[in-house]
């Protein structure tokens, strides 16, 4: 993932608060984190920054956990500090009672109370460079890592091979995930930092960077309401995201199917009289290619990771997705996971 100044993004944040009118100050804070405290004198308010730079619909739900989550480890309320929120989103989050703020003026604080939208940037935002841990080939590794953790300390061909990718990268992926903190070297140890908090920041850089490259086709099917009794043969497909959901929880009733494969199997397109969507939005099936290599297999043979039906559901930015996911967490990630 990409190496975030929190200071700065809360400090433009605050500046363009106060360009609106709004008394705003950006503070250190203790553990290296930074408030927000908005108004003019006490009683003021103060909110943990959680950095979301690049927040869209698509990373909004990784982004919501960690707030929350920081929320409840700090005992804060928390504001989403982005470069950019657009109306929708910003309505979203509203809806989700997260609050938010953007270096343009745009802001949802409940108290005191302040809503801006509507704001534009003056010009689109340049993105950072992306490290190498940023890359598909580095999310690949962290994937591979985080639904492995004892994995870090494997050499690299073997890392290499659960994460799809080629051995000539992993070395350099590893040293940018040092310099992250999300990797610790002891010696010649090696320990992922596996807590909540780099799980949703690869949630997050997973739906930016990723995500998208593994859709092949969108279907829809008259079948869709008979979803479960499909047979599915797990050496050749699996389910993802809201079915998967619904398998591994009994939480959801899936809106969308997604089924990870490397190629759709026929028997089962003519099954299921499968044809390509066009213009469907709903109830439509999606067809993704695995991204990953020789990963050991997860609490149900027919469905994808946890750990990436977790940020498929974060991914959608529904709400029912959102608490999904966390229901998902509570069940299967959070005995990996650590609270940092």
């Amino acid at each position: 993932m990409e190496a975030h100044h929190p200071p700065d993004l809360a400090e433009r944040v605050a500046q363009a608060l106060v360009a609106m009118g709004v008394p705003a100050n950006a503070l250190p804070a203790p553990g290296g984190e930074v408030t927000l405290r908005v108004g003019p004198m006490e009683p003021w308010a103060d909110y943990t920054v959680v950095p979301a730079p690049h927040l869209a619909r698509a990373t909004m739900g990784a982004a919501l956990m960690q707030a929350r989550q920081q929320a409840a480890v700090g005992g804060n309320p928390t504001v989403l500090a982005a470069e950019y929120v657009t109306p929708p989103v910003a309505d979203d989050l509203r809806a989700q009672g997260q609050p938010f703020a953007d270096t343009v003026g745009n802001a949802w604080l409940p108290a005191p109370l302040v809503f801006i939208t509507g704001r534009k940037p003056a010009a689109k935002p340049v993105p950072a460079a992306a490290g190498r841990a940023d890359t598909p080939a580095g999310l690949k590794v962290l994937f591979a890592l985080l639904c492995d953790p004892a994995l870090a300390n494997a050499p690299h061909r073997a890392i290499a091979a659960a994460a799809g990718v080629a051995l000539g990268g992993v070395p350099a992926v590893l040293q940018d995930l040092q310099q992250l903190g999300h990797l610790v070297v002891l010696g010649k140890h090696r320990r992922l930092d596996a807590t909540r908090r780099v799980l949703d920041a690869w949630a997050q850089a997973y739906a930016r960077r990723l995500r998208a490259k593994t859709l092949q086709g969108v279907y829809v099917t008259p079948e869709f309401d008979t979803w479960a009794t499909w047979a599915l043969d797990p050496a050749e497909a699996l389910w993802g995201g809201e079915p998967a959901a619904s398998l591994l929880t009994n939480y959801l009733r899936p809106g969308v199917l997604t089924i990870y494969a490397q190629r759709l199997p026929t028997p089962l397109m003519a099954r299921q009289r499968m044809r390509r969507a066009y213009g469907e939005t709903e109830r439509t099936l999606e067809w993704r290619k695995p991204f990953w290599g020789q990963l050991p297999a997860g609490p149900l043979p027919g469905a994808a990771p946890p750990v990436l039906v977790y940020a498929d559901l974060l991914a959608t930015g529904d709400g029912r997705c959102i608490e999904t996911a966390h229901v998902l967490y509570e069940q299967y990630l959070a005995g990996t996971f650590g609270q940092g």
